[in-house]
């Protein structure tokens, strides 16, 4: 497809770090941490009730958060058992969200007047920021030695042009291929970095004393788990937040994947500091 070029109101390199230098002519191999600052493009009110006019489609709203989505009807899937599991999909001003039909029953959503409907929705929008600030990772300079070792994902190559005037060129990473990057070196990212690459499976994470963070299915349903654990801490994991249950009469832990997972995550890791981040084809 050629040089995709990457668009944004500004790029601005916050880190360069040299990850390999060509033994016989000296050429390097940057990794740049690149702030993009973004103008969001929210759902409009008016494209939410347009939505809201689709066969089987809702207006509803969360009873414990007060946020409003458009409820639409999924593509059903099967289980390895043969069996057919009926999805939803919700539509928020600034993401849309796929989750099973029986689980959305369970939750918190429930249906809602145009009224209250268009007032939660205006409100949210107006709570949004103006531009979002986001990180991504480049490898730049020579490539070529270094190709096997980038991620297999996807090989096309991207340019960008910086605020101060310079222009990239070269291989978007994942945040978890760049956090391992040096092995020998424990992985310098924050507990939101870290819930991103677990949420997205793009890496389990490994912690002090021998445990690991992992994005894994459970009753149908998407979770991060902790393994590895000592027994004996068991009760001092769940006073942090984490879940237990018992599966296939084994004690299984969970950060929960609702909205207090970040802060659970970040109590653990303030506790267990990440040791090894594993990019997800490594994982």
């Amino acid at each position: 497809s050629g040089l995709e070029t990457l668009k944004a109101e500004r790029f601005t390199i916050t880190e360069r770090r040299t990850i390999y230098t060509h033994p016989g002519t000296g050429a390097l191999t940057h990794l740049l941490t690149i702030a993009r600052k973004e103008k969001l493009a929210p759902v409009s009110l008016e494209r939410a009730l347009e939505l809201a006019g689709e066969e089987h489609a809702d207006l509803v709203i969360n009873a414990r958060s007060g946020r409003a989505a458009v409820k639409l009807r999924a593509r059903s899937i099967v289980d390895d058992d043969g069996a057919i599991l009926a999805r939803v999909r919700l539509v928020r001003p600034m993401e849309a969200s796929t989750l099973f039909a029986d689980l959305f029953a369970t939750s918190h959503w429930e249906k809602a007047d145009r009224a209250s409907f268009c007032t939660a929705w205006t409100s949210e929008l107006a709570e949004l920021p103006e531009f979002e600030i986001s990180t991504l990772h480049m490898v730049t300079g020579l490539l070529l030695p270094i190709w096997r070792r980038l991620p297999n994902e996807s090989t096309r190559v991207y340019r960008l042009q910086t605020d101060a005037g310079e222009r990239v060129i070269g291989r978007r990473v994942s945040p978890a291929w760049a956090a391992s990057i040096d092995p020998e070196a424990a992985p310098h990212i924050t507990p939101d970095m870290a819930w991103s690459m677990l949420i997205a499976d793009e890496a389990s994470i490994e912690i002090a004393e021998g445990q690991t963070l992992r994005r894994v299915r459970a009753m149908h349903e998407w979770r991060v788990e902790l393994t590895g654990f000592n027994d004996l801490g068991v009760e001092r994991l769940k006073s942090m937040g984490l879940i237990s249950e018992i599966v296939s009469w084994k004690l299984r832990l969970y950060v929960p994947t609702g909205a207090v997972g970040g802060d659970v995550l970040e109590k653990l890791l303030d506790r267990f500091p990440v040791v090894r981040v594993n990019p997800r084809k490594a994982a």
